[in-house]
């Protein structure tokens, strides 16, 4: 830093050291969501409703006590008289209280004539005349600092005069007040019963739900097991379903690993106890001649156990893909071209005639090439090394075929098998079940020293992801082994 510059103050304060970020907000509970979402409308529709029925209820009161001073007016009408070629009103003091009296209304009352004069009553009632073609007119006036309802009434008989009635409104106001508190308490006392009811009834339908997160926090990481959930819905079973399915395929998932960690440390104990017994006897003599040997050995054991792990992986694999192959359209010629391409040097070089059948035209299947690619890979190899005939036989021959047949064995568009085909020792019928077991090998294979008894194992389980059914029986005239995968056609 510059000691003859001043240091520039930072954008941005640091956080005190003891300061602590605020937690985030914990979000409602699902039944407190369920209530509100449910409540909520619930009551603005009744508030709604609540509010529609008083105006309503108070238009319905309006016209009664409108119509009620409509009367007073034409009962006053009628009481105009023409005396002396003018209007009287021939009511007496007494008798206009009759006609207007009221128990709670104050009423007021005017008859007006063409000229504007009053002949009786209440003079200056600010009352609109009635509209051009109409016989009366309602309003709401204001006289004397009171609020009234007034109607004013045009007659043209004996003469044209009009006639005002007001009086005011505590009856209406009280009579709206009471219908508003009314329909609102008894709006509240329902929503509020409905509010407690639904509540408990919420709790109850959640309640499995409760028992069921606290079973899965109790459980520890190894309790894969099944969790019983007491469900009362078909959501909740459909969410038990699906959990208990995760913990299936995670129990698998996990006992898949297991086994393979367990296979791979028990199977690669024996070939690396050999590279090491082989590297010691090595560097125990001087000889040369004898460190070619001993290397040899090591180069031998290494391609065994490197086979051991590929098959052991392979194995993994496929019981990690358990239903989720996807299938496509395979062109299973070219595929069987380019295996039986990649192998002829190997089988040159061991003196095996490899040859193919039933190439010639195209054949599509339902699949995936990199696993049909692994399945005839394994059957070609496995016939490599144990496919060859005893001493003295014929020379050892494999044929790799594809043929389409019909189930009843007629050529066409049925069934599809790829199969290899060696004229060797064969599989005896009572081993063929047994030899698809994991670690189960054939009399030939112990004879040899070779493999684990994983590759029929493989392959049976590269089949059953393929939509396919692994297939062993003897090679033509019953001499040899034919094994391969048959693709069973569905009926159109």
């Amino acid at each position: 830093m510059n000691p003859g510059r001043p240091a520039a103050a930072p954008e941005h304060s640091p956080r005190a050291p003891g300061a602590a970020a605020s937690p985030p907000a914990e979000p409602p509970s699902l039944r407190a969501r369920l209530l509100r979402h449910v409540l909520v409308p619930l009551a603005l529709t009744w508030f709604a409703g609540t509010a529609i029925s008083v105006l309503v209820a108070n238009g319905f009161t309006q016209r009664a006590f409108d119509r009620a001073l409509l009367d007073d007016a034409y009962a006053i009408a009628a009481n105009v008289r023409l005396k002396g070629g003018a209007l009287d009103l021939a009511l007496t003091s007494r008798e206009l209280k009759s006609v207007l009296f009221d128990q709670v209304e104050t009423v007021y009352f005017a008859v007006v004539l063409p000229d504007g004069s009053v002949l009786s009553g209440n003079a200056s009632l600010p009352a609109p005349p009635p509209r051009e073609g109409e016989a009366y007119r309602f309003s709401d006036i204001n006289f004397r600092g009171r609020a009234l309802r007034a109607v004013r009434v045009q007659v043209s008989e004996p003469q044209v005069f009009e006639v005002i009635t007001a009086q005011t409104v505590h009856a209406r106001s009280a009579m709206l007040r009471s219908v508003l508190l009314y329909s609102v308490v008894s709006q509240l006392v329902l929503l509020g019963a409905l509010a407690w009811w639904l509540r408990r009834a919420i709790q109850a339908d959640l309640q499995p739900l409760a028992a069921f997160q606290a079973a899965l926090a109790e459980r520890d990481a190894r309790g894969l097991e099944p969790v019983a959930l007491q469900a009362s819905t078909r959501d909740l079973q459909r969410l038990e379903g699906a959990v208990n399915g995760l913990l299936a395929r995670v129990a698998e998932s996990v006992r898949a690993q297991r086994e393979f960690a367990g296979n791979v440390a028990h199977e690669l104990r024996t070939p690396l106890a050999g590279i090491r017994a082989l590297a010691a006897y090595g560097l125990s003599h001087k000889d040369p001649a004898v460190w070619h040997e001993q290397l040899a050995g090591v180069a031998a054991s290494e391609a065994r156990a490197s086979h051991l792990v590929d098959q052991l992986l392979a194995l993994a694999l496929a019981d990690e893909m358990r239903g989720a192959v996807p299938r496509e359209p395979v062109a299973l010629d070219e595929l069987a071209r380019e295996a039986v391409l990649r192998f002829l040097p190997r089988a040159d070089a061991a003196g095996v005639d490899l040859g193919a059948r039933g190439l010639e035209h195209p054949v599509v299947v339902q699949g995936q090439a990199l696993l049909i690619e692994g399945v005839l890979g394994n059957l070609i190899d496995n016939a490599l090394r144990y496919g060859r005939p005893a001493e003295g036989g014929p020379p050892p021959r494999i044929t790799v075929e594809i043929t389409q047949e019909d189930d009843d064995g007629a050529p066409g568009a049925g069934n599809v098998t790829l199969a290899v085909v060696d004229n060797g020792p064969g599989i005896a019928r009572t081993q063929r079940a047994d030899l698809m077991q994991r670690w189960a090998q054939g009399r030939e294979g112990e004879r040899l020293g070779q493999g684990a008894g994983l590759g029929l194992a493989i392959m049976a389980r590269y089949a059953e992801l393929l939509g396919a059914r692994l297939m062993l029986g003897p090679g033509p005239g019953g001499q040899g082994l034919r094994a391969g995968m048959v693709w069973v056609r569905q009926p159109a």
